[in-house]
C-alpha cells in the first residue's frame, strides 16, 4: 500500500533542524575514535535495479559493515551512551572533560557503578551494550519474545532479559526497571517527557547520511532526488530525512518511508493524520522493524518531511534480499535491511505513485541496507545459502 503525503517542512522546529542538520555529524564523529574504527561503510551502485525500474541511478549505502556490529544502529545507541556518560563524568569531576578522557582510570572508577539499559529487537541493544563495554559500564538489554535466540545472544550485554509480549511491551518493561533501579535508560523510541535521549540516538545516524552524500559526490554524481527509508518506530528514518533536507534543500529530495505491512504504525499514523498505534496481527520477518507505536519525536519529524508512506509484504522483502544476494557483487542484506529496496520496487510498479513522486529516468535514488545477516539461520532459510557462501560463490564466478 502507498499513502502519498504532503510534507510540511516549514512546521519542523529549529531545534530538530539543528539536532539533525549539517553540523550533526561533526558532533558525533569524535566519539567514533573510541571504537578505533572510523572508516566509512561502502556505497554500492545498483545499475541493474536502475534499469529494471526505469530510474537514472540507484545507490545503496551498506550499513551491514558498520563498526563490526552489522547495522547502522552501531552509530546511535553507543553515541548516546558515551554522551550521557560524559555528562556524568563532568558532574562527578565538577568540570569539563575531553572525549578521550572517557576511558581514563578516573572514568573507569565511575563507570563501574553505572548501568545502561534499553529494549531492543536486536541491533539497538548491541549498540548500547557496545558503548557501555567500551566505557567499562554495565549493560542490561530487554528483548521481547519474538527476538530469535541468535539475535539475543549476539547482543553482547552483561544481561539480556526476555519479556513476554511484543516490542512495545519490552520498552515499557525496560522503562519500569530502569526507574526502579536507578539505571540509565537509552531508548531509541520517544514518548511525552522522554525525548532528549532518543534524539541523541537519532543524531548518531546522521553520520551515514553525510558519508553517503560525500561518496556520491566523489563519484561525480549529483545528489539523490529520492531516499527510501525503512522504519520501525521511525528514529532512523526521521534522522536521515531531516539531514538530507538540510544538506540538499527541502525541495531537492523526497523521503519515502517503508514499513512491513504487519507493523505499519507510521503508515497508520499518516492515514489518521495523527500519531496512532498499529494493532498487531502476526509477526513479520522484518524483525528490526516490528514496532507498533511510533516514536513521538520521529512522527513529528516525518509528518513534516515525508512525501509518502509505503508498506511491503513478507514476499516483497524476501525478493529484495534475493536481488541483492544474487548480483555479480552481492550485498548481504537482512530482512529489514532489504526493506528499502522492496519499497522502491513497490513504488516503481505503481504508475500513479511514480508520477506523484516524480520518480523517473532522471531520478537518483538512495537506499540504505540497514543491517546485514544479523540472524544467519534466518538469512539462509530465506535466501537458500549462508551469507559466506553467497560471497564465496560470487567470487568464484568472477574469477571464472
Amino acid at each position: 500500500m502507498i499513502h502519498l503525503h504532503a510534507p510540511q517542512y516549514a512546521s519542523l522546529s529549529a531545534a530538530d533542524k539543528a539536532l539533525l542538520g549539517v553540523g550533526a555529524p561533526d558532533l558525533v564523529r569524535p566519539y567514533l575514535a573510541l571504537w578505533r574504527d572510523e572508516s566509512a561503510t561502502p556505497l554500492v551502485s545498483l545499475p541493474e535495479i536502475a534499469t529494471a525500474t526505469g530510474i537514472g541511478h540507484v545507490f545503496l549505502k551498506d550499513e551491514g559493515q558498520r563498526l563490526g556490529l552489522g547495522s547502522f544502529k552501531a552509530l546511535g545507541g553507543a553515541y548516546a551512551v558515551m554522551t550521557l556518560f560524559k555528562r556524568m563524568l563532568e558532574a562527578h569531576l565538577d568540570g569539563e572533560v575531553s572525549i578521550a578522557r572517557l576511558v581514563s582510570s578516573a572514568a573507569r572508577a565511575l563507570a563501574a557503578g553505572v548501568t545502561f539499559c534499553c529494549a531492543t529487537d536486536g541491533n539497538h541493544g548491541k549498540s548500547v551494550a557496545a558503548g557501555a563495554r567500551i566505557l567499562g559500564c554495565k549493560s542490561v538489554v530487554f528483548v521481547h519474545e519474538g527476538v530469535t535466540a541468535a539475535r539475543a545472544e549476539a547482543i553482547g550485554a552483561d544481561e539480556v532479559v526476555r519479556v513476554d509480549g511484543n516490542y512495545d511491551m519490552s520498552v515499557d518493561e525496560a522503562e519500569r526497571i530502569a526507574r526502579e533501579r536507578g539505571w540509565q535508560l537509552v531508548s531509541d523510541t520517544s514518548w511525552e517527557g522522554y525525548e532528549e535521549i532518543p534524539s541523541l540516538v537519532a543524531q548518531g545516524y546522521t553520520v551515514l547520511a553525510n558519508e553517503a552524500l560525500a561518496q556520491i559526490a566523489a563519484l561525480k554524481r549529483n545528489p539523490p532526488t529520492h531516499v527510501f527509508l525503512q522504519a520501525g518506530v521511525g528514529g532512523f528514518a526521521s534522522s536521515i530525512s531531516v539531514h538530507l533536507n538540510e544538506a540538499l534543500g527541502q525541495d531537492a529530495v523526497r523521503s519515502i518511508i517503508v514499513e512491513p505491512d504487519r507493523a505499519a504504525c507510521l503508515y497508520a499514523s499518516a492515514e489518521a493524520g495523527r500519531l496512532t498505534s498499529f494493532t498487531p496481527t502476526e509477526p513479520t520477518i522484518m524483525a528490526m522493524l516490528e514496532c507498533y507505536t511510533p516514536s513521538l519525536v520521529a512522527w513529528r519529524i516525518l509528518a513534516a518531511t515525508a512525501s509518502a508512506f509505503v508498506t511491503v509484504t513478507e514476499d516483497e522483502a524476501k525478493n529484495a534480499m534475493h536481488r541483492l544476494a544474487f548480483r555479480t557483487h552481492p550485498v548481504i542484506a537482512g530482512e529489514s535491511g532489504a526493506a528499502g529496496l522492496a519499497g522502491l520496487l513497490a513504488v516503481a510498479n505503481d504508475p500513479q505513485a511514480r508520477h506523484a513522486l516524480g520518480l523517473n529516468e532522471d531520478s537518483r535514488v538512495l537506499l540504505i541496507n540497514t543491517e546485514g545477516a544479523t540472524d544467519p539461520a534466518s538469512y539462509e532459510n530465506i535466501v537458500g545459502s549462508r551469507p559466506e557462501d553467497v560471497l564465496r560463490n560470487a567470487a568464484k564466478a568472477t574469477v571464472v
